[in-house]
């Protein structure tokens, strides 16, 4: 396949200017390993397929760059009669091509990424988000290395991978492209030592080359060979392992890095706590997904274990046979000899080897624990497994012994390189890898309890009570030692399976430990009742110990409201007072660690709002929530204060909160961050951020960095009055034309069903959760997740930008006002307001990536003309107010004028992607007329895998 640099002549590009030479010039690896990857798949396609195969692709490729370029009526003519011509074998040929070149672009510019940052960091030129730059600024505003520390002691930060209907990866496509992004960086690796020793260049290189160039050749036709689609289902055991494979081949080795380079920033007088950590949804989020139950949740936790343990059993596998310092040279500390002495291991050969002693004797204990926790075996065994440990510190006490001894008899230069690694994995992951959140919707707890009530013959119609009935129950049945349940009784199916979640999470929580499972999250929080109706089935499971109004009571599992829709964020603070107003309930918080986590979801609120009111009701909120806890600390006096702690349900487009997470950081209302953040990563942003260890490692570096310096530098002041008000009128405005459309234009949701693949992404294999919550075709109905992505499908991306533009020329326009200064006014909140700048931003970017000449493909997918004509004709109409809006505000008329790597992504990738565009339309069309076979919805499907790939966080 032609890669990029090839598309110039197609293009007929103008002569470059310096600037671009120079951006060129930058660019040049990138372009070569483009090139090399292009070529080796063009060379298997023609050795596989046949070299006709290979013509065609290349005969589609070139009609798909003239459609780009300008549009070609003729162009447009040829290529939809090529495409309504092919055999189905041909277009999933075709198809599969280009799908697999645009992961092989993406694998390239990952690698270019990584070998543009370390040319800046060589050149002393550090980057924005990264850990040093971070620290810099904090020193240079005159925070001592002391207060970091101090911050980072009582900080929790922590990414929660969740499983979503959008990562359309198979793990063996993903275990596959990790070889070829490894071989990649080998060439970076050749051509360095190249240049180091320039003498063997003309022997020793191209040998090598050659080498590394036949192993990718290999890993490529392994990817032609492989099918990109599952046959069946995914199924959440199937999830569970796709979520671990990040922690094996990123988390668990680039977190205790991260740590040390803190660690080495900050000095060795100031110990860095364990503040980063992981968080999982995978086998305990239960919202809309009837396959989640009691036994996924026992599988992740045993999962999750077992890669932690045989993650330390390798890695003291490996401390045993590097410290194989003698006694007879070098003295150790009394506990170290103890720890050599209670080892069983016998052997002549290590009487004088008290490390490697002590470190066959964990390695035994250690491969009893994966046994007890997981039934599992240890890979290799010098003695028999015994004496399992208790817990993870129990063994992270017998590291600390090697440690301390290390340090104390001259071996401290032994330590940094394997050992203080262990050792901050044990802290940080423990024996239960990452803390497993459970989440189930309000609807359903109020079933149960409702079940539990009149079988208990408390209350026959639970159901019908006001709130104010409700909460008063609620508070009587906590504030009473008996439970609920009668012996013998028959409860339904339904409360049987939510009663086991409960029950199971306390006995997993005695096994794996206290962080395996903490937060409860409650989907659509509405009432107070919602949260008093989780913590009574807390207590029906033994999960809270005392009742309600003990000094001493006290619940193991954080109740976390999860606050969604627009109505939802606007009572969010409400709710939370009138909750923690009841008798008991602040106290009850503080005795059971003194946290809150509240969720805020941004998927449905965008779907219900839009995205300007979705993100301006999202910072209300945020604001109203730091006020209240602020007050009832400050009224609560001396107690203990309950730190909240925002949990952001980011997605991985724009629409659901995604977008850099160091900005989104940063641009936080004033004191919401205060070293306290969880977030969400989501579907295909997972594989984007964390598939390769070092862009992994810079990822979760942007978290940290964000969280420094929101926390201590405060750089988000408060927004002034104008432009508060400015901000609510224009979300007034905006969620009006977001809702004129979606919801009040009639036959729209005909039109979405038809322009988008909604209804060919619900039958793809591609996640274990159903697409729509209820078996309709209504919006409000539709998950968010696939609402978002069918949207990113056809190139139009609309809920990361739709009604901003009217909202912008109706406050402009607005009657009796300066229509100048109130443009001005809006250019000031963009150069001023992190929480504008950033929003517009985004939109910038998701407008990029969108196409109103591919779009236009899609709508005529529509079969009712006038409805076609009416719905596409409004979507383009604000599509150009929109990039209008924010060229009058931001000065720029070029879309990503600021960020010039999206840029160059954009301009590398976009051609290979648009010719899957043509040919999901093509087939789609096939597909709904009944025109087609199992080969034309592979062929669909395949699409859907390309187009999600190409365009990683807008598909």
């Amino acid at each position: 396949m032609n890669a990029p640099a090839d598309q110039a002549a197609d293009a007929g590009a103008p002569a470059p200017t310096a600037p671009a030479r120079r951006a060129a010039s930058k660019d040049q690896p990138l372009m070569q390993d483009i090139r090399l990857l292009g070529r080796i798949l063009g060379d298997v396609i023609r050795e596989q397929e046949g070299v006709a195969a290979y013509d065609l692709v290349e005969q589609v490729r070139k009609l798909s760059v003239a459609f780009r370029r300008d549009a070609d009526q003729e162009a447009d003519r040829a290529l939809k009669k090529l495409l309504k011509s092919l055999t189905g074998d041909q277009t999933v040929s075709v198809i599969r091509a280009f799908t697999y070149f645009s992961h092989l672009a993406n694998l390239a510019e990952d690698r270019h990424h990584i070998r543009r940052r370390t040319v800046h960091e060589r050149a002393g030129s550090t980057q924005e988000g990264s850990i040093e730059v971070a620290l810099a600024r904090l020193r240079w505003a005159g925070i001592a290395p002391r207060a970091v520390a101090e911050t980072l002691a009582a900080a929790y930060v922590a990414p929660v991978l969740t499983a979503h209907p959008t990562e359309v990866q198979r793990k063996s496509i993903l275990d596959a492209e990790r070889g070829i992004a490894q071989l990649l960086a080998g060439r970076d690796e050749i051509a360095t030592r190249a240049q180091l020793y320039k003498a063997a260049r003309d022997t020793l290189t191209p040998r090598e080359l050659a080498a590394n160039e036949a192993q990718l050749r290999a890993r490529v036709a392994q990817l032609w060979q492989t099918r990109l689609l599952r046959y069946s289902k995914l199924t959440v055991a199937d999830e569970i392992e796709n979520a671990l494979s990040y922690y094996e081949s990123t988390f668990l080795t680039e977190i205790p890095r991260i740590y040390a380079e803190l660690e080495r920033e900050l000095g060795a007088q100031h110990p860095v706590a364990s503040f980063l950590r992981m968080g999982q949804w995978i086998g305990g989020d239960r919202d809309g997904n009837p396959n989640v139950s009691a036994a996924t949740l026992s599988l992740a936790l045993s999962r999750q274990g077992e890669v932690a343990l045989r993650h330390y059993l390798t890695e003291v596998h490996q401390l045993g046979r590097e410290l194989s310092l003698s006694s007879n040279l070098v003295q150790v500390s009394p506990e170290m000899q103890q720890l050599a002495e209670r080892s069983p291991d016998t052997s002549a050969h290590r009487q004088d080897e008290p490390y490697r002693r002590a470190l066959t004797g964990i390695y035994a204990r250690l491969a009893a624990t994966l046994r007890n926790l997981t039934g599992t075996e240890a890979a290799r065994h010098a003695v028999a497994p015994h004496s399992p440990y208790d817990s993870a510190q129990e063994f992270l006490a017998d590291l600390r012994v090697i440690e301390a001894s290390l340090r104390s008899h001259q071996g401290a230069a032994l330590t940094s390189e394997r050992l203080a690694p262990l050792m901050r994995s044990v802290e940080v992951f423990g024996f239960h890898l990452a803390t497993v959140d459970l989440r189930q919707s309000s609807d359903q707890h109020e079933r149960v309890v409702a079940e539990l009530l009149a079988l208990a013959r408390v209350e026959p119609d639970y159901p019908r009570l006001g709130e104010p009935e409700r909460r008063a129950l609620l508070l009587q049945l906590l504030g009473d030692a008996r439970p609920l349940r009668v012996v013998g009784a028959r409860y339904s199916e339904h409360t049987q399976g939510e009663l086991a979640i409960f029950e199971t999470a306390r006995a997993l929580l005695q096994r794996y430990g206290r962080e395996a499972i903490r937060h409860y999250i409650i989907s659509h929080t509405e009432t107070v009742s919602d949260l008093l109706e989780v913590l009574l089935l807390q207590k029906e499971a033994g999960l809270m110990q005392g009742t309600l109004g003990d000094s001493d009571a006290c619940v193991q599992l954080i109740v976390v409201p999860l606050f969604e829709t627009i109505e939802d964020l606007r009572n969010a603070a409400p709710i939370m007072r009138e909750f923690y107003a009841l008798p008991g309930v602040a106290q009850l918080v503080r005795a059971s660690g003194a946290l809150q986590d509240i969720m805020l979801g941004y998927s449905d609120s965008n779907k219900d709002g839009g995205i300007f009111t979705s993100n301006w009701e999202l910072y209300r909120a945020e604001i109203a929530l730091v006020a209240l806890f602020d007050e009832m600390n400050e009224a609560a006096r001396p107690a203990p204060p309950v730190r909240l702690r925002m949990f952001h349900g980011r997605g991985g487009t724009v629409g659901r909160g995604g977008g850099p997470s160091y900005q989104a950081i940063l641009a936080q209302p004033p004191g919401t961050v205060r070293g306290q953040i969880r977030l969400t990563e989501q579907g295909e942003v997972i594989a984007s951020k964390y598939a390769n260890p070092e862009i992994g490692r810079r990822n979760l570096e942007t978290l940290v960095a964000a969280t420094l310096e929101a926390t201590l530098l405060q750089p988000t002041k408060p927004a002034s009055d104008a432009f508060l008000a400015a901000a609510e009128e224009l979300s007034r405005a905006s969620m009006a034309a977001y809702r004129a459309l979606v919801y009040e234009t009639p036959g729209f949701t005909q039109y979405f069903f038809s322009a988008t693949p909604i209804r060919e992404i619900a039958e793809l294999n591609i996640g274990s959760r159903p697409a729509s919550r209820k078996a309709s075709q209504k919006i409000e109905d539709l998950r968010a997740i696939p609402w978002g992505f069918s949207w990113g499908q056809c190139r139009l991306t609309l809920p990361g930008w739709y009604g901003f533009g009217a909202a912008v020329e109706a406050f402009v326009k607005a009657p009796g006002q300066d229509a100048k200064a109130r443009l001005q006014l809006l250019q000031k909140m963009y150069r001023q307001w992190p929480f504008f700048h950033t929003l517009l931003s985004n939109m910038d970017m998701v407008l990029a990536k969108s196409d109103l000449a591919l779009a236009s493909r899609y709508s005529e997918l529509v079969p009712d003309a006038r409805l076609r004509r009416r719905v596409f004709g409004a979507i383009e109409s604000e599509w150009h107010r929109t990039a209008e809006a924010l060229a009058r505000i931001t000065g720029e008329r070029q879309r990503l004028a600021g960020n010039a790597a999206l840029a160059r992504s954009i301009r590398h990738r976009f051609p290979y992607i648009d010719p899957l565009h043509h040919l999901q339309v093509e087939l789609i069309r096939r597909w709904r007329a009944g025109q087609g076979d199992e080969r034309v919805q592979t062929g669909i499907h395949i699409c859907i895998n390309g187009i999600a790939a190409g365009l990683r966080n807008t598909g």
